[in-house]
């Protein structure tokens, strides 16, 4: 059996209300479908506790780099180092991923890269050696789902201004995860008339990968 984090970056509620959303709900409907035994893990980055690197944080994470217990750091040390852990462990522990998130002036929501921040952790998700850091995650997959209403996809006349899913790819280059697809909702300010269109090519894509994911 095989775990599966679904990470959402959107502040809508209604799946409906959301491209990005719509799509990874098809997404996952069509995994679930696939792989009944497989447990699917939602974490809603706008409803979890996301700490943001901060002072408080590199003081914990200085205090227990020079020998201090973790029962010594202040109240709120204890609380945002411990979270961040939890977070890290959470994602370590899955075998798949599926980033879900809209483009917001060529990012991802802020939220994200705080998420991203938290992960990306020497020993957990990647380590140093004397040839440059590796990778730790080379047996995972991920999944980026990602609506725009401009096309920035690779060929698009933005594609070099896009910082979202290239960053992503990055990260996950960086954590060793070499299997990484995208699938793109895009192009619905520019067609408005094609928006039902777009999006349902997007599902249509969405349910393949996910029959294969």
């Amino acid at each position: 059996m095989a775990t599966v984090l679904y990470i959402t970056a959107h502040p809508n509620v209604q799946e409906s209300a959301s491209y990005s959303l719509s799509v990874g709900k098809e997404f996952i409907e069509s995994y679930r479908y696939a792989n009944p035994t497989d447990e699917v893990v939602h974490l809603d980055l706008y409803k979890a506790e996301v700490p943001q690197l901060d002072a408080d944080i590199f003081s914990g994470w200085g205090k227990l780099g020079a020998g201090t217990a973790f029962e010594e750091l202040t109240d709120i040390e204890k609380a945002k180092v411990g979270r961040l852990a939890q977070l890290v462990d959470q994602f370590v522990a899955a075998d798949k991923y599926v980033f879900v998130n809209p483009i917001w002036n060529f990012s991802y929501p802020p939220v994200l890269k705080a998420y991203i921040d938290s992960v990306c952790v020497a020993g957990k998700t990647f380590r140093y050696t004397e040839k440059g850091p590796i990778g730790l995650l080379s047996d995972k997959k991920a999944v980026h789902i990602q609506a725009s209403g401009s096309v920035l996809s690779a060929g698009s006349e933005f594609a070099e201004s896009e910082m979202s899913h290239r960053h992503l790819n990055s990260i996950m280059q960086f954590f060793g995860i070499t299997s990484f697809e995208g699938i793109f909702v895009e192009g619905m300010a520019k067609a408005p008339g094609q928006a039902a269109e777009i999006k349902e090519k997007a599902i249509q894509h969405a349910r393949e990968v996910a029959q294969s994911f």
